[in-house]
């Protein structure tokens, strides 16, 4: 049986960007084996084959983790609500990423995320809340709350997913579950394929929709909102 589509609202980086140009390489022209500046035979093969389970959320940072919509509400309201939270709103000034292990995978985060990122992811989730719809049981599991400690089950409780608010670190996942062999063989070279990408700055976020959740579909932008301060 069909499950209702998923939103969520990401960071993604802007079109043509070298943040985006990067995210490309990483999820798409390995894949394609399309030769890439930068990135060699041997890690876009191990690419290839470690990043099936990123690419269905494609490149980019959780703001509000993906979600059904409620009872009423509709597509249109989510849209209304990511605008809101563009409205008025300044670039943040996030800084360097780099590259770095973040438990068994391999992702960027900020040396030194600032307070407003924080500020702002919280915003986030508080605003949209109330247009998700209760976790179900498969869902409640699926965040495997038996790992998770007595905060973190009460924050999945709450608002439908453990790492927000305190628990929340920007990031932005490049490859799947690795051996500790592999994050250590492979990260210094994508460390070096993203060398180079100017510091990163905030200005827009982005509505993302998974369609078909039973068919493991990808999830694709619906809408990018600048930010109009």
């Amino acid at each position: 049986m069909d499950r209702p589509a998923r939103y969520a609202l990401y960071f993604t980086p802007a079109p043509g960007s070298a943040l985006d140009a990067f995210g490309d390489a990483i999820f798409r022209d390995a894949i394609l084996g399309d030769g890439v500046p930068g990135v060699p035979e041997a890690l876009r093969t191990f690419l290839a084959a470690n990043t099936a389970e990123p690419r269905v959320y494609g490149f980019h940072a959780t703001l509000k983790a993906p979600m059904r919509l409620g009872p009423g509400v509709t597509e249109a309201d989510l849209l209304a609500a990511a605008e809101g939270l563009a409205l008025h709103r300044e670039p943040i000034l996030v800084g360097p990423l780099r590259v770095t292990a973040l438990g068994d995978v391999i992702a960027l985060v900020p040396e030194a995320a600032p307070p407003t990122l924080g500020l702002f992811a919280a915003e986030c989730v508080a605003a949209l809340d109330p247009l998700r719809a209760p976790l179900t049981g498969a869902e409640r599991a699926r965040r495997r709350p038996e790992h998770l400690g007595p905060r973190e089950r009460s924050l999945l409780e709450r608002w439908g997913y453990p790492h927000v608010f305190e628990a929340f670190r920007f990031h932005m996942t490049l490859t799947g579950g690795l051996a500790p062999r592999d994050r250590e063989a492979f990260l210094p070279a994508l460390a070096e394929a993203y060398r180079g990408v100017p510091d990163l700055v905030i200005d827009a976020v982005s509505v993302v929709v998974q369609e078909r959740p039973q068919d493991g579909a990808p999830f694709r932008l619906l809408r990018r909102m600048a930010f109009r301060p």
